[in-house]
């Protein structure tokens, strides 16, 4: 790879072989040098989860015409901390991506998305970084549509950068046309009747994680779901640094 183009690192929880991976790749590589390494099968859900105990293989894959292509079996954290590890040693990626989610990752969803994983291990590796997501959740679907946004998302960040321990949070309405973009926080939701029981021919018990999803604030309008619910693009900044700065004043004054 030369270094006249910066250099973004790509990944995602659908799996290399992906088409929200595809189109992120044709939208952006005439801007960067693109490194793909994302997992070898569909890792919905494991958020920033890596392989403590499980070795991890990689592979050298061509779905992708003049891009360097890895997949690897692991999560996309895993992703991520191997591919700085093993193709990255002489060149720091200037932006690492994660999506194009199939599915939306606003609200508490945040907090088990894999996609985000991808955007919060680069932040904790002190490099750019930005999830992208789309509400819709057919992995054929045409999101050419989302070109103009990603550009322009990633072309200012790359000149702009991001602050030290924030990483960007995109998420995408279902189909346009989009109002345009909307700065938001993440919506307080939560998941419902998330566990089915079933009986087992061969006589016992097991269960599916299924659930809905349950708007706690619905007439909110500086929220994500708002935003996406009505037409617009959000776009959250996303912390690494989870403290509690507010709430810290009155713990002190409890005199543990």
């Amino acid at each position: 790879m030369k270094d006249k183009k910066p250099l973004i690192l790509i990944s995602n929880d659908d799996g290399y072989h992906s088409g929200g991976i595809r189109y992120l790749v044709e939208f952006l590589k005439d801007m960067a040098d693109i490194l793909v390494c994302a997992p070898e099968s569909a890792r919905s859900g494991y958020s920033c989860a890596f392989s403590a105990v499980e070795y991890l293989r990689l592979k050298r894959r061509y779905t992708i015409p003049d891009v360097e292509v890895w997949s690897c079996s692991g999560t996309p954290v895993d992703c991520v901390k191997i591919a700085l590890d093993q193709f990255c040693k002489e060149r720091k990626p200037d932006l690492i991506l994660g999506g194009i989610n199939h599915g939306d990752n606003s609200s508490v969803n945040n907090h088990y998305s894999g996609t985000m994983g991808v955007a919060m291990e680069g932040c904790m590796k002190y490099i750019p970084s930005i999830a992208f997501s789309s509400c819709n959740y057919d992995e054929n679907a045409d999101l050419s549509y989302l070109s103009e946004y990603v550009r322009s998302i990633v072309a200012r960040v790359l000149k702009e950068g991001l602050p030290k321990g924030i990483c960007l949070n995109v998420n995408f309405p279902k189909m346009p046309p989009f109002k345009g973009t909307k700065i938001c926080r993440m919506t307080y939701g939560s998941w419902i009747n998330e566990v089915v029981k079933e009986r087992h021919p061969r006589n016992y018990d097991y269960y599916w994680m299924v659930g809905e999803y349950r708007n706690d604030e619905p007439d909110a309008e500086d929220t994500d779901q708002w935003a996406l619910t009505h037409g617009y693009v959000s776009i959250t900044p996303t912390t690494m640094d989870v403290t509690a700065y507010e709430f810290m004043k009155e713990l002190k004054n409890w005199n543990l």
